[in-house]
């Protein structure tokens, strides 16, 4: 089966819009995978910056990296305004939709579940709010699976109604200018991904 090129994808979905600039709801994991995704994206998206993560523990850390992504927006340079939003921080319901899976491993069925639980989270704010697109910032990272990424994108979509923007931000050097711009604004990078049990696995 051929894999699908998301960056092409992207590049489509850009030059479709016609020099609109509509609202885009993006999912922000942290403050270095954010930092590409919004130099690009701002150019042609109205962005709400939005920081749903019930995932991280513990919650100093949690705190800390909502303090890193408010900081970047401050700073980062953008060609349209970045506003922000927060979602609730409930790590119970990450540990209860988890639960059987914390022996899984890195990138296993663990991980799915909870990139579904923070993409459908900010489909529904998205539907909520009125935004015509949503994605998130989780592609960027060469530890996350953009396929499965996007596929829970376009169920969403459809459940929703609000377009999913298609992506794998870790192409066309993303990944490499996410770490140049980590260096630049001095971003604090975890050695985690969030969870307790990569935690461990990190350890």
């Amino acid at each position: 089966m051929q894999k699908v090129n998301y960056q092409k994808w992207l590049d489509e979905t850009i030059e479709g819009l016609g020099g609109r600039t509509p609202s885009l709801l993006l999912h922000a994991c942290c403050a270095p995978c954010s930092s590409y995704v919004l130099e690009y994206l701002s150019r042609f998206f109205n962005i709400t910056l939005y920081y749903y993560n019930p995932n991280i523990s513990p919650q100093q850390e949690y705190e800390k990296r909502v303090e890193e992504v408010q900081r970047l927006l401050a700073e980062l340079p953008t060609q349209n305004p970045v506003r922000f939003a927060a979602g609730n921080y409930d790590p119970q319901r990450f540990f209860e939709l988890v639960k059987g899976h914390e022996a899984d491993p890195e990138r296993g069925k663990r991980c799915t579940i909870c990139y579904r639980m923070r993409l459908e989270e900010a489909a529904k704010y998205a539907k909520e709010n009125g935004f015509e697109w949503f994605t998130t910032t989780l592609s960027l990272s060469p530890y996350k699976d953009a396929e499965r990424l996007n596929a829970i994108g376009a169920e969403l979509e459809k459940k929703y109604g609000v377009k999913y923007l298609h992506s794998d931000f870790k192409k066309r050097g993303g990944y490499k200018r996410s770490i140049e711009l980590s260096r630049q604004y001095n971003l604090y990078r975890q050695n985690y991904c969030g969870c307790v049990f990569s935690k461990r696995q990190s350890g």
